[in-house]
């Protein structure tokens, strides 16, 4: 299953659109725009699975710089401030990695 199995291609076109230059990438802006914000509990399940590349259980942060390339190749890949502020807005434990359940929470927030 890929992402575009789960969101529009139109739609994850026009969020990564909206954030081509370095620096631009709002994570809450990205997740309206993809339609990632109205999916279901189960959807968000099988994006967190795919977005999680090693498939351990946990995006880490060396995943998160590669997030917008996950939705198309060709992307650009997240500024190190980006990478960071896209981990705070979910890793509400600390623990320096997103789990599945924080991705849900950090999406549909």
């Amino acid at each position: 299953m890929s992402l575009a199995d789960i969101l529009s291609p139109s739609d994850i076109a026009a969020a990564l659109r909206d954030c081509q230059a370095p620096d631009s990438f709002s994570p809450k802006k990205f997740f309206q725009i993809s339609g990632m914000s109205k999916k279901t509990s189960s959807q968000l399940k099988e994006i967190f699975r795919i977005l999680d590349n090693d498939q351990s259980g946990f995006i880490e942060e060396d995943e998160l710089k590669y997030f917008l390339q996950r939705f198309e190749c060709g992307a650009r890949v997240l500024t190190a401030s980006e990478t960071k502020t896209l981990l705070a807005a979910a890793d509400h434990d600390g623990d320096g990695k997103i789990g599945a359940e924080e991705f849900q929470e950090m999406v549909q927030s």
